[in-house]
């Protein structure tokens, strides 16, 4: 990554931009370097600013890499890949033996400041450009806000007190900051937020689809309050935009996760990070910090040969997660390959996959073979839907009528039911405020699988819920496999920070027992 003592003058000077494409706003194009004397002119200039800032999503340091560990680390999946150090990074996580130089704790805290710094820089110049439309002006400013509060959620949740950057660093000693109080962080997300709902349209058509509408804040908005516990907070926003955005749930939970369903309006998705595939075949395949997913070969099933690059077979569901799918539930065959399954080709789903307990393989961002490069399919990925609003409106009002309505339009479209209609066979119904909650998380276990959240999920129920729940997974894993999964303590519930941002930072305190 940058070394932290140029980065500020180094975003200054340089912003990787990106242009529009027909179908999907982040294609990379070749640009030459920009200046402030040169760049922040004109309308395209802002916006080309800040579709920069949404590159980050794309690469390593977010969900073309980075990410996936949120899953990996707790207790829906293992690491997979070969034997040894294949997949080092995220092995590390799962025994809870976490070196300050582990790829995910570096990518991930780089990559987000990349970003962070990018928004700054829409936020400081875009306001001081002359005749631009000021709808657009308007929006450039919603979307930096809405990205710089992303990139600082998913900061504060796996680091804990991080430096708060709202403007580009002047030179590169104003980079060495001290780590912020977490709650400080959390009032500028807020703030973000809110901001953006204020500037943000409710929906694009054309180039724009796939940026950032007033629901995408609204929901994160929500989804931030659940996380700090203000359950007034969160039902409110939740409540606004469940009667208010015009946002329906796809009938099939299966057609989130369909390339040709991407960026609707109308239905499930509020965010997704843009993948586009299609590279151009002379560049090296083996390169992550680009436009195109890898995921549709890193989990695809290994050495099965129904990807381009026949599988690598990473993020393996743990025998306990798949067997905890109710009798009906279709979202299983939609998240998991089971022994049995059939291919494409016709070819099946082996009880002895290579390197899987129990021929168990991610399925949710299989496309298959869509073309001849292999780190490159174009499934987006939603960072929230609708579906999680409504588990984040249960959790926040508890087992009321209300709440138990939303869980269960959740539970119904899970067994292929109108969600709208109620069942007598799977609706939920009155019990304690305790049980609902663990009914809640439960749900959405099932329902955001794979979709990197389920961490967090557990860190939310407290650190001793966490280390129980982790040292549980351990036992059993270790029952299925030869390799020792660690066992965790309270200090391994944040990443470290980099050991490179601690050398080039004096102001930095590494979290404890790293």
């Amino acid at each position: 990554m940058n070394n932290p003592k140029t980065i500020g003058s180094a975003f200054l000077l340089t912003l990787g931009l990106l242009t529009s494409c027909d179908e999907e706003f982040l294609e990379e194009a070749p640009v030459d370097q920009v200046t402030d004397a040169t760049f922040y002119q004109t309308q395209q200039d802002a916006v080309q600013a800040v579709t920069a800032a949404y590159s980050e999503l794309t690469k390593e340091g977010q969900y073309n890499a980075s990410m996936w560990a949120f899953d990996m680390w707790a207790d829906i999946s293992s690491a997979g890949g070969d034997d040894g150090n294949d997949g080092i990074e995220y092995k590390q996580l799962e025994a809870f033996s976490i070196p300050t130089t582990n790829f995910v704790a570096t990518r991930l805290w780089g990559g987000s400041f990349i970003g962070i710094q990018r928004a700054n820089i829409v936020l400081q110049k875009v306001p001081g450009i002359q005749n631009m439309d000021p709808t657009v002006q308007k929006r450039c400013l919603g979307e930096a806000q809405f990205l710089r509060a992303k990139y600082y959620f998913d900061l504060v949740r796996a680091y804990g007190d991080v430096p708060l950057f709202t403007a580009p660093p002047t030179n590169p000693a104003a980079v060495n900051i001290p780590r912020t109080p977490a709650a400080q962080v959390y009032a500028q997300i807020e703030q973000d937020l809110i901001d953006a709902i204020g500037n943000l349209e409710p929906s694009y058509s054309g180039v724009n689809l796939g940026r950032a509408t007033k629901w995408a804040a609204m929901g994160l908005l929500a989804k931030v309050y659940i996380t700090e516990g203000k359950k007034t907070e969160a039902a409110q926003r939740a409540r606004e935009l469940i009667n208010t955005s015009g946002k329906t749930m796809w009938a099939n939970y299966g057609d989130n996760f369909k390339v040709a369903n991407e960026n609707r309006n109308d239905k499930e998705s509020l965010f997704e990070v843009q993948f586009v595939n299609g590279r151009n075949p002379s560049d090296n395949p083996y390169v992550r910090n680009t436009v195109g997913s890898a995921m549709n070969e890193f989990f695809g099933p290994r050495g099965a040969n129904q990807t381009p690059g026949s599988g690598y077979g990473f993020n393996i569901p743990d025998p306990d997660f798949v067997d905890g799918y109710e009798p009906g539930d279709t979202r299983k065959a939609v998240t998991v390959w089971v022994p049995g399954d059939v291919y494409p080709d016709g070819g099946k789903q082996s009880e002895k996959a290579t390197g899987s307990r129990r021929g168990y393989n991610c399925k949710k961002w299989f496309v298959g073979k869509v073309n001849t490069n292999i780190w490159d399919s174009g499934l987006n990925v939603p960072v929230m839907r609708l579906a999680e609003v409504y588990l984040i409106l249960a959790e926040a009002v508890g087992p009321t009528t209300e709440g138990l309505e939303a869980i269960n339009k959740v539970r119904r479209r899970s067994f292929g039911l109108d969600y709208n209609t109620p069942s007598s066979a799977h609706d939920l119904t009155a019990m304690p405020a305790a049980n609902f909650t663990e009914a809640v998380f439960r749900e959405r276990k099932y329902e955001l699988a794979f979709e990197f959240d389920r961490w967090f999920d557990l860190k939310r129920r407290g650190n001793a819920y966490t280390i129980q729940r982790m040292t549980e997974q351990a036992a059993l894993l270790r029952g299925y496999e030869s390799s020792p999964h660690g066992t965790p303590t309270e200090n391994n519930l944040l990443l470290p920070i980099p050991q490179s941002e601690i050398d080039a930072n004096p102001g930095l305190v590494q979290n404890p027992g790293y």
